[in-house]
């Protein structure tokens, strides 16, 4: 159960903060973000505020935000479906029931013939089905519409559209869901810093001493600076490594300064380990150098996987879907929570880098067509970016269950 409610947690926060991103610069830019939720599947709540419906949904997994435009928007209404219409005080209709889950008091029925909520905001019908009193009503601009499912969201005129933005606030909205992955770890990096004591130390003076190692009989004690081992100059703690590698169990000769005398011990090494813990950094401005140095560690890392995934050899044993996460989930949730955080940190990086790959349907995939549209100084037809989306999507959706099975198959 713990690692359950870990997995919805860390999953559920990445996912929310990367669809916040796409939403707080959609709102800045004008576009109009018709939902934003969190979680998926079927409506438990919903609020309307500033034009966005904010709802909340039965499956704790992430969430999505809904701009108008951003993806094919089909018709909301088809010709034939029975709606009621709201009319408003200056004779335009404000609101459009499509659900029969709720009633509209004092709404007008009708058999829609033809509706355009994105140009000419109209929709004509039949007054109660009654063939004899059709009639064409003008819809407000902010008008809402009450879908199947009981939401209520607005209409999305042409004006308010992804589309109808400058280019650079496209670009921009793309971009800002991996953008908010990357503030996310940053932030987790410099908070961990500062609430568990600081980060390790490049030093090379010790900060402890394992008890019953080689370091501890030798009589090496916190504070002690190793300067030299055997051969090999010490002026970092990296290079402690460096210089027992291959001393599996061996005895060097390891020279300290202890304040102002130098001593020069022999510590015997146990299984490639000298027995000694790094010194810690600590500090507001120490904490705010990690947040930024360890993403970038991770991204080098990331990076490196991506270059062996590439030209080191294609295998499903280099990729992990959910059922992946899950498992490493379920490892470290049992470590504390500074490993949860770190973990949550590593996985938000990832996310934001795999995104900006430029494959259609990610958010790599939108900048090239916006790239691709600054170049030719129109943009793709809209059909040929659907088909082109619509064939990646297909591939990365049989991708994604190939991975699941291996991941599967590599739990039993």
């Amino acid at each position: 159960m713990a690692t359950i409610i870990w997995f919805i947690i860390i999953f559920g926060t990445i996912v929310i903060v990367h669809e916040f991103g796409h939403f707080f610069f959609a709102k800045r830019s004008g576009v109009l973000v018709r939902e934003f939720s969190v979680g998926m599947g079927p409506k438990l709540l919903s609020t309307h505020h500033n034009h966005t419906t904010y709802t909340l949904r039965l499956l704790p997994l992430g969430g999505y935000v809904r701009m108008a435009g951003w993806q094919d928007e089909e018709a909301d209404i088809k010709p034939g479906t029975q709606v009621t219409v709201t009319i408003g005080d200056d004779g335009q209709v404000v609101r459009i029931n499509t659900s029969d889950r709720l009633t509209l008091t004092g709404g007008i029925p009708l058999v829609v013939d033809k509706v355009d909520l994105v140009n000419a905001l109209t929709i004509s019908g039949y007054v109660n089905g009654d063939e004899e009193d059709a009639r064409t009503f003008t819809v407000a601009h902010d008008a809402t519409i009450i879908e199947e499912d009981g939401v209520e969201v607005q209409i999305a005129p042409e004006d308010v559209q992804f589309q109808s933005a400058p280019l650079w606030q496209r670009i921009l909205i793309n971009f800002a869901g991996p953008l908010n992955n990357f503030l996310l770890a940053v932030v987790t990096f410099f908070v961990l810093a500062l609430a568990f004591g600081g980060t390790p130390s490049n030093s090379n003076v010790i900060g402890g001493v394992e008890s019953n190692s080689g370091a501890a009989v030798a009589g090496l004690k916190s504070n002690d600076k190793i300067v030299r081992i055997g051969q090999h100059e010490v002026a970092s703690f990296s290079d402690i490594a460096t210089a027992i590698k291959g001393d599996k169990n061996q005895t060097v000769a390891v020279t300290v300064r202890r304040g102002d005398t130098t001593k020069r011990l022999r510590v015997h090494v146990k299984k490639g380990v000298l027995g000694v813990y790094s010194s810690r950094d600590t500090g507001v401005v120490n904490a705010v150098k990690y947040g930024f140095t360890q993403p970038w560690a991770i991204t080098q890392q990331i990076f490196k996987a991506l270059r062996s995934l590439v030209f080191g050899g294609f295998s499903l044993n280099k990729l992990a879907g959910p059922v992946g996460i899950y498992t490493m989930t379920s490892q470290v949730s049992h470590e504390g929570i500074y490993t949860i955080l770190y973990f949550m940190a590593s996985l938000s990086i990832n996310l934001g880098i795999m995104n900006l790959l430029p494959i259609p349907m990610l958010d790599g995939g939108k900048i090239l067509f916006n790239l691709i549209e600054l170049v030719r100084g129109k943009a793709v037809k809209r059909e040929h970016e659907a088909m082109v989306t619509l064939v990646f999507a297909g591939l990365l959706i049989a991708l994604m269950v190939a991975v699941t099975i291996n991941d599967i198959l590599r739990i039993f």
